[in-house]
């Protein structure tokens, strides 16, 4: 994946997550509102995968 993906990817897991906690909160679902919580972790995580893949390609242009 490109870094550009990732971070897309990412960006959409951290919203989707914050919207699952949100109803989970809502409707006093905790099974739901850990998966959010687990679901933004994962976006964090994506995104921070594509700044790496971002920075190494700059690194290597150089």
């Amino acid at each position: 994946m490109s870094s550009t993906t990732d971070k897309i990817k990412g960006t959409a897991n951290q919203v989707a997550g914050k919207i699952k906690q949100g109803v989970g909160e809502a409707t006093d679902d905790h099974e739901l509102k850990g998966e959010g919580k687990l679901q933004e972790a994962k976006g964090k995580v994506q995104k921070a995968v594509g700044d790496v893949k971002s920075a190494v390609k700059k690194a290597a242009d150089l």
